[in-house]
């Protein structure tokens, strides 16, 4: 039974490291295409949602694609699908893209705004610490409670 105090905050701790680590390595890419990159022109092919949630009672959440192709300065054809668009960009329009060279299928079509990534990555990464902290916190809880208890007699269910 113990083992399950540790073996769920556990599973927590690496899905917060893993949302931890794809959320910095994102920002860097899109920092660095913005700061090292090329720009081409790329045309908006599709726009689409997708929602998640919805079950019981919760809260439903809707995010807003765009696929766009472009054609990079080395005449490699490139079609991105990306998250969290402007809501004013619709099929046929064209768009700045930002990419590094050696990563096209990385672009990106948000337009450079350094503090907006600056505090988005801050929230996101303060989220993921907390998240972290509270699942070792409650295991180094349930470590505590589990060694006292055996001091107690045993399994901690009695003499």
């Amino acid at each position: 039974m113990q083992v399950f105090f540790y073996i769920f905050p556990g599973i927590f701790v690496v899905v917060g490291v893993f949302g931890l680590v794809r959320t910095l390595r994102r920002s860097s890419e899109v920092s660095r295409a913005w700061r090292h990159g090329r720009t081409a022109e790329a045309r908006c092919l599709r726009a689409y949602t997708t929602t998640s949630g919805g079950g019981g009672d919760t809260s439903v959440t809707t995010t807003l694609h765009h696929v766009y192709e472009f054609t990079t300065a080395e005449g490699r054809t490139v079609r991105i699908d990306e998250r969290n668009g402007r809501s004013t960009v619709v099929e046929g329009d064209f768009v700045t893209v930002y990419y590094l060279p050696e990563q096209p299928e990385k672009a990106t079509a948000q337009p450079p705004a350094r503090g907006r990534l600056a505090v988005g990555t801050g929230c996101a990464v303060a989220f993921f610490v907390v998240f972290i902290a509270f699942a070792l916190a409650f295991m180094a809880g349930a470590h505590f409670v589990f060694s006292e208890a055996d001091g107690f007699g045993g399994d901690g269910f009695g003499p």
